[in-house]
């Protein structure tokens, strides 16, 4: 495959930006290290997060998980993990679920800044269990801020597609490694991972509040989720809502698009939603959506959500610098920019981009779109090449078998999507032939188009036909759905072409206008003249 991006394959330094100094063997590379041994530090920071949550202070809580836990990492974890749970418990009362919730956040460092042995990948599987069995089963009552919630689920689904591609490159596997996943294959077990977020969405009740919000019967998006009353918990509420998110991503991950784009239908992206708060959660969102819906080639739905969010980041990234997510959010964003070429070669409709959008477009892949439009080995080099780059990091979620010889398998899956979305481009190859001759006639006979494009008139009228199909798709309500910007139909040997016009929106042009004088304004204000 030639290609100057590599698939990555889920490796921790594409999720998170680990330090130069970062270890790679194993969980701490600092032979100093004491688990039992806690910093002074550590001690005041972890009985003011237990007093804070059992206060159900959430903006504090926010800012001791947002701030001083990245902040002590910095100082104190670079390369080593933190305190073991064992060592604090003594200073937060040895509170059970205040250990499992420290313990989601250890052994986060840990596939953060380190790189976790196959036991900490099973460990943590485990306390995700013992956690989502406590919020499913015990009684609840705190308040946690979004930003966590969104990290638990976020971080699950991401541990759990670690762990199938860790799983799944064999030859490099210790003895004792292949042991331990013989002995534990039912960690991160597929069906186990769908299961908890499934179980958070029904147990939470989250859809029947989503219906019952739409018929003014519930404050949900109003409150962001929390209740401010101080009654009842957001943790089961929030975690429900997020799985949505979360099945969605597992199922994009398997290839399974309808499936996940089932799984968030409750939520409509439509409008402002919690989903939205969290700048993680709304990105995450989106790109799988939009993902989604290009692999369903609905081509129209996925440009107009890649727009919106683009047009997000570029207003508001600078707002994210500080965040631990902000690379992850470039990331992201560039990603999303390969998919919206992608999107706009396979189906030009070039109105529903925003000019902010289109010129960052322009400026990154102008080239690569233009080699996109001819059909060549070039041009499905190009799109192998941007598909790699932009797609999820694909998972083959059955256990291996452990037998001689052991090979790699982890790059399957992907190669799987790369080779359905690459004959799905193919079977494209003639369809932007006709679409270019098309968009010059408002009328031409079959006779003269068939001559132009150098094919009998049986060859054309089927080609004509398969365009018909492919610039239509299945939305989510079983409705076919345009996608083209033009459309015809055929009477008497003649084609009729109907374009469609876009809508001239002079009010954006006006109010970019605005903005752009009052940046001036502002910069002139700063001036001190003489």
């Amino acid at each position: 495959m030639a290609s100057s991006y590599d698939y990555d394959d889920g490796s921790l330094e594409s999720r998170y930006g680990r330090p130069p100094s970062a270890g790679h063997g194993g969980a701490s590379t600092d032979l100093s290290y004491d688990p039992n041994f806690v910093p002074d530090s550590v001690k005041t920071f972890v009985v003011h997060l237990y007093r804070h949550i059992r206060e159900k202070n959430v903006y504090e809580i926010h800012q001791m998980y947002e701030g001083s836990f990245q902040r002590l990492s910095d100082r104190m974890f670079r390369d080593n993990p933190w305190p073991s749970v064992e060592a604090i418990a003594p200073y937060v009362d040895n509170d059970h679920v205040f250990c499992l919730l420290y313990r989601e956040m250890w052994f986060r460092h840990v596939y953060a800044r380190l790189s976790p042995t196959g036991r900490q990948r099973v460990e943590s599987w485990d306390n995700y269990c013992s956690l989502f069995g406590v919020v499913l089963h015990g009684v609840v009552n705190m308040q946690l801020p979004n930003q966590w919630l969104w990290d638990m689920v976020d971080e699950f689904v991401y541990q759990f597609q670690s762990f199938c591609q860790y799983r799944a490159k064999l030859k490099s596997k210790t003895e004792e490694e292949l042991q331990l996943l013989q002995q534990y294959d039912q960690a991160w077990n597929v069906y186990g991972v769908l299961n908890y977020l499934q179980a958070l969405v029904e147990k939470s009740a989250i859809i029947e509040i989503l219906e019952r919000e739409k018929e003014g019967l519930e404050q949900f998006t109003a409150t962001d989720g929390y209740d401010y009353e101080g009654g009842t918990s957001n943790v089961l509420k929030m975690l429900g809502y997020y799985s949505m998110i979360g099945l969605l991503r597992v199922h994009c991950l398997l290839g399974d698009y309808h499936t996940g784009l089932k799984c968030l239908a409750p939520i409509d992206i439509s409008q402002q939603g919690v989903y939205n708060v969290v700048i993680g959660s709304h990105i995450s969102t989106i790109y799988h959506y939009g993902f989604a819906n290009l692999m369903l080639r609905r081509y129209a739905e996925a440009i107009r959500e890649f727009n919106k969010i683009l047009l997000y980041i570029l207003k508001f990234k600078q707002y994210h610098q500080k965040s631990p997510q902000y690379d992850q959010i470039l990331k992201k964003n560039e990603q999303m920019y390969a998919l919206l070429a992608i999107c706009l070669s396979l189906c030009p409709q070039i109105n529903l981009v925003e000019e902010n959008v289109n010129s960052q477009l322009r400026d990154k892949y102008n080239e690569k779109m233009t080699k996109m439009l001819r059909y060549d080995d070039e041009a499905y080099a190009v799109y192998d090449e941007l598909f790699t780059y932009a797609c999820p990091k694909f998972i083959t979620p059955s256990a291996p078998v452990l037998e001689e010889p052991l090979t790699n398998y982890n790059q399957d899956a992907y190669r799987l999507q790369l080779k359905l979305f690459l004959y799905e481009v193919k079977q494209q190859q003639l369809l932007s032939g006709v679409r270019s001759f098309l968009k010059l006639y408002s009328t031409i006979s079959i006779g003269k188009l068939a001559a132009y494009m150098e094919v009998d008139e049986p060859t054309l009228r089927t080609i004509l036909m398969t365009y018909k199909h492919k610039m239509h798709a299945v939305d989510s309500d079983g409705k076919i759905i345009p996608n083209a910007d033009l459309d015809y139909y055929i009477s008497e040997d003649i084609v009729h072409v109907v374009e469609s016009k876009p809508i001239k929106r002079y009010s954006d042009y006006f109010l970019r206008q605005v903005l752009k004088f009052e940046e001036m304004i502002s910069e002139l204000d700063r001036i001190k003249l003489d």
